[in-house]
């Protein structure tokens, strides 16, 4: 059994429209399609996203009824930490996919990268810093 660190992540949130968060995250961030469920007599439709190489994937859910939409609040955030530049083209797909930059909620990250709100509302920021959880607990 695998330690609970090393467990796979998954982030799953509502979805108003999955062709438009399809179009965000997979044409525009570069997320590959790892699996698609089209809803049938009641049941959720989903698209889950991901890279190949990964130890989370983004799974988004659209409700049959209609009554569960989107409801992000400023500071829910999907971070890539980069640690480098962001790059201007991936910003400019990324708007072309559907996306809005937007300031963000909290300056700190306005400071280290960019925000992107997808169609759903959700933000993604891109951070120009790193980030290893081993080097920041001091484990070797």
């Amino acid at each position: 059994m695998p330690t609970l660190g090393s467990a796979h992540l998954r982030v799953a949130r509502p979805s108003g429209d999955l062709s438009a968060a399809g179009r965000f995250w997979r044409d525009g961030l570069g997320l590959r399609e790892l699996h698609r469920h089209t809803a049938h007599e009641g049941e959720h439709s989903l698209l889950m996203l991901g890279w190949p190489d990964a130890t989370w994937h983004l799974e988004l859910t659209l409700d049959p009824t209609g009554t569960l939409r989107p409801t992000p609040t400023p500071d829910d955030l999907l971070v890539l930490y980069l640690d480098g530049p962001v790059p201007d083209d991936l910003v400019a797909r990324l708007e072309r996919r559907g996306g809005t930059r937007v300031p963000a909620h909290n300056a700190y990250w306005d400071a280290w990268g960019v925000t992107i709100e997808d169609p759903d509302g959700y933000c993604l920021v891109l951070c120009t810093r790193d980030w290893n959880n081993a080097r920041v607990l001091g484990a070797t």
